[in-house]
This record gives structure tokens, sequence and C-alpha cells, in this order.
């Protein structure tokens, strides 16, 4: 199934989180944060967006809604809730 985003917003898969922190304790999945981190998968039709496919960014705690595509979690932003884009 493909997803395209419509207007102004971009279709991002989330970056999963570390489990197991730097001295080497564990996470539980239910004490850790709502990833902040993703790669934009497509992007709508509106001019004003700002990013492309494959663009690593950042966005705002709670935005956006979350679906399931082929069992993977996905999420729809608007490009006004992305607030970064992460250059290597």
């Amino acid at each position: 199934m493909k997803i395209k985003p419509m207007g102004d917003r971009v279709l991002v898969k989330m970056v999963e989180m570390e489990t197991k922190t730097a001295g080497g304790i564990y996470i539980p999945q239910t004490a850790q944060e709502k990833t902040q981190e993703g790669v934009v998968l497509a992007v709508g039709d509106d001019e004003a967006i700002k990013v492309k496919p494959k663009d690593r960014i950042i966005y705002d705690k709670y935005a956006g809604s979350t679906i399931k595509v082929e069992s993977e979690e996905q999420l729809i932003v608007k490009m006004s809730d992305i607030l970064a884009v992460i250059q290597a």
C-alpha cells in the first residue's frame, strides 16, 4: 500500500529510540518518551513544503496522526510541525 499525503502534510517513518542507556540499563517501552525524530517517506503537493523524501527530521513532540501501514507505524504531520532537518 502506498500513502500520498495531501496538501502541506508529510509522511514520516519514526526512528526507534534506544532501549538501552550508555551505562547498559534497559529502558522498558512504557517508560520511553515518544520519539521526535524520523525519516520523510512522502510529501504532499503544497509548494510550502521544504523537505523531501529521505530527509531526516525532528518534529514537534505530540504532532501528527499515527497510522499503521503493513504492520509498521508511520506518522502524518503538517509542515508547520517539522522543527528541523538533520544534516550529516
